[in-house]
């Protein structure tokens, strides 16, 4: 691993990571806005934003693939342009969905950066249409995705950036209606040809044998997701190295390296 990849890890090890900014979705900073990462940096916190396309191929920040729950429209992001996205507040808040470059603006390199790249579209066009708007980002960033194809896609065309395996028990939770393909990611198979540089996990499953199984294996970091109180933290602390929190202030850490 060279030099620049290796401080992108230590510096995420070095941060708490705020999950789509530091927000509140009563108040006037919800979820994935430009005013939650306003926040986040103010007070000294890595971002944690999820990305996905419009209709009219650009590239916006939101973690639902539909407008119901964070605008109360059942209309999916991918049928609307950008122009025709715009319009909707988010929440009763007066922040819209943003665009990754406005939010990339704001963030400025300030606190280290984790791009969640969502793919219920085609994969790939996510995937370039995201890897060349960050190709310009002078900040320290890393990609992550529950897509083993986005992790495949990094691996051969931008193998200097980091790459983040994200996943779930989905096994427990019987996600799918296929026991085979809840094994195959619960168990993050593809690991084995994508080779990720951490992986991200639900801390509830953190005691996995398949996630000590790939430390082992490949050598990576592990991030939890989504810590959600003190008690969590110290709890994940014991498995994990990378820290993603929301509905609670964890400690600022401290001698941290940008």
């Amino acid at each position: 691993m060279n030099i620049y990849r290796k401080r992108i890890l230590k510096c995420l090890k070095s941060f708490y990571i705020a999950h789509r900014g530091l927000f509140e979705n009563s108040g006037d900073a919800p979820e994935n806005t430009i005013l939650a990462f306003k926040k986040a940096v103010n007070a000294g916190y890595g971002i944690e934003l999820d990305v996905q396309i419009t209709k009219d191929k650009r590239i916006v920040v939101a973690h639902d693939y539909d407008l119901k729950r964070i605008c109360g429209e059942d209309i999916l992001i991918k049928d609307l342009t950008y122009q025709e996205l715009r319009k909707y507040k988010v929440l009763n808040s007066n922040e819209s969905i943003p665009l990754l470059e406005d939010a990339l603006g704001v963030i400025n390199g300030k606190v280290p950066l984790i791009v969640e790249i969502k793919t219920e579209s085609d994969y790939k066009e996510v995937t370039m249409l995201t890897s060349k708007i960050l190709s310009s980002y002078s900040g320290l960033y890393c990609v992550e995705s529950f897509s083993p194809f986005v992790i495949g896609w990094y691996k051969k065309n931008n193998p200097k950036i980091i790459r983040g395996q994200l996943a779930d028990d989905l096994v427990q939770k019987k996600h799918f209606k296929s026991h085979f393909k809840n094994w195959i990611l619960t168990n993050m198979v593809f690991n084995l040809f994508y080779k990720p540089d951490f992986i991200a996990y639900n801390h509830e499953y953190g005691g996995n044998k398949c996630i000590r199984f790939w430390k082992r294996l490949l050598g990576c970091s592990l991030a939890a997701w989504t810590i959600r109180s003190q008690e969590e933290l110290e709890r994940a602390a014991e498995k994990f190295d990378i820290f993603i929190f929301d509905g609670f202030l964890p400690a600022v850490k401290t001698g941290t390296e940008h």
